[in-house]
């Protein structure tokens, strides 16, 4: 039988974040969501064999209790359910793994490339027009503030920074470890050494989310990468708020970091500004860091514009979790992995593979699903994502995996019996939480790895954030005489290298050079 908590207070100190979110009203702005209800219907099973695919919007925010968004005939918060014991396809399951539909591509280019023209052309005034307008900071004069930050605007709790400086230091601590000990240096043949060294990136610009939350623990995951990396300039840009500040948590790690700057900005705005450059935002070599549909496709497509001369990470979309669970899960753990990314946004999507589980055992997790929804303050934001999310039964470990690697989840949690087992079998994830003791709130906050992972299933060619994301890499040959000498004689070389081997080697011969010194 699946476990129960021994105490009922440990479910929430084990799942609750080291350090805490700043949560704003639960409701998405209404210029960042422009969304449709989801049509709501008592039966989701698609006919097997239909080639008919459904496309899913992210559904609203529920905007009464009569709204059934989320919710099961008895008004109870709980994710459709699958099994692919079921005699259908498994594309009718491939289709139900479908992400939640966005706005179509032109609709969000439409939208965005105004507001980036805009901004390139005009500057500073077009980048406050937008804040102005998106963000109601209509008393801001100045899209930027640099360092160094006044300690006014970083005043925190003694708690507060002890939790900051406690995640600052395991971040750090795992980041630096991915530096080199040596540049890499190979002999191809006698001769001939070939090496590979890093370089970090001059100038780089995070992205820090706003929205229905600000997140402190992103300026940790961007900021202190590009630190360990070497970057000379880090150039932070996140929403401020209605007055035009920027929470404290944020400016104490951008001082932290060495940050130059912090624009106040969001969106689409922000990522032209740090692309382009304006009088008083500082241009940048590459832009990192999470964002809604906007914001991504702002990073496309500056990225793809080569008078921007500008990279990004990854493409991202709205955050999700995959639990895979078997009869040894809590439920109460399974319940909150499921939700700590349900809350998110509407447009977050959160799936359960559950292995060889019966009717009761799937009945324990969504009654504590249901229970721990309503008592979280998102709740209508959580019913949102809840009503495009899913329980799929299998049979088995090996089915299970089979279906994650498939969807490519940016969070994978192994709540079974032995988790090590598969990890050689795991393709396709962001990161990985294993056991009943590793919270997906850990990764998020303290443990030490990055939060910034591909979504949508980029985890199939993406991985996350890391050290590398803030360097780049650069080769060098170095060939000794004997060497050159000895790549002459190679009968497969191009003509023009080939001709280039043998003048050097008819100098030689008339004594102009010498083949004993080192090139």
């Amino acid at each position: 039988m699946l476990s129960t908590p021994e105490h009922g207070g440990w479910q929430s100190s084990h799942y609750m974040s080291f350090v805490s979110e700043l949560r704003r009203k639960g409701d998405a702005k209404p210029q960042y969501v422009d969304e449709k209800p989801e049509v709501n219907g008592a039966n989701h099973e698609t006919e097997a064999g239909s080639k008919e695919k459904a496309v899913k919007e992210a559904a609203s925010i529920p905007k009464s209790s009569q709204d059934p968004s989320g919710l099961n005939g008895k008004k109870r918060v709980q994710m459709k359910r699958y099994s692919t014991s079921e005699a259908f396809s498994d594309d009718v399951l491939k289709d139900a793994l479908q992400r939640p539909s966005q706005k179509s591509n032109d609709t969000i280019m439409n939208l965005v490339n105004p507001i980036i023209h805009e901004v390139r052309t005009n500057g500073d005034s077009a980048v406050l027009k937008y804040t102005h307008k998106f963000e109601n900071a209509t008393s801001l004069k100045t899209p930027v503030l640099r360092a160094p930050f006044p300690e006014s605007l970083m005043a925190l709790s003694e708690e507060t920074k002890s939790a900051i400086d406690t995640s600052f230091r395991n971040i750090l601590s795992f980041h630096s470890a991915q530096k080199e000990a040596s540049s890499l240096v190979v002999e191809t043949m006698p001769g001939v050494k070939c090496s590979r060294f890093s370089r970090p990136i001059e100038r780089v610009g995070l992205y820090i989310p706003g929205g229905t939350a600000v997140l402190p623990s992103t300026a940790m995951m961007l900021g202190i990468p590009a630190m360990a990396a070497g970057c000379r300039k880090i150039v932070l840009a996140s929403p401020p708020r209605a007055d035009g500040s920027i929470t404290p948590e944020i400016v104490y790690i951008a001082h932290r970091v060495g940050a130059e700057s912090i624009v106040l900005a969001g969106g689409a705005q922000a990522v032209a500004a740090m692309a382009y450059g304006t009088e008083s935002i500082s241009k940048v070599d590459k832009i990192l860091g999470p964002g809604n549909q906007f914001v991504t496709a702002a990073k496309m497509l500056v990225s793809n514009d080569t008078s921007a001369s500008v990279s990004i990470d990854m493409p991202a979309g709205p955050s999700e979790v995959l639990v895979i669970a078997d009869k040894t899960a809590n439920p109460a753990f399974v319940a909150s992995d499921l939700l700590s990314q349900a809350e998110h946004g509407t447009d977050s999507q959160v799936i359960l593979i559950a292995i060889d589980l019966s009717e009761k055992e799937l009945a324990a997790i969504e009654d504590e699903l249901h229970t721990q929804a309503y008592a979280l303050p998102r709740l209508d934001i959580i019913r949102g994502a809840i009503s495009h999310s899913l329980t799929i039964s299998v049979p088995s470990l090996a089915e299970a995996v089979k279906w994650s690697n498939h969807y490519a989840p940016e969070h994978l949690i192994l709540q079974i019996a032995d988790p090590h087992s598969i990890i050689p079998s795991i393709q396709n994830a962001g990161s990985v939480f294993i056991g009943p003791w590793t919270p997906e709130s850990v990764g998020d906050y303290s443990a030490g790895v990055n939060h910034s992972l591909p979504t949508y299933g980029y985890a199939r060619q993406y991985s996350g954030v890391s050290l590398d994301s803030f360097r780049k890499f650069v080769t060098s040959s170095e060939l000794s005489g004997e060497g050159l000498k000895g790549l002459g004689g190679l009968e497969t070389l191009l003509p023009i290298l080939k001709k280039a081997v043998q003048d050097v080697l008819e100098r030689a011969k008339d004594g102009q050079i010498s083949l004993d010194q080192e090139a």
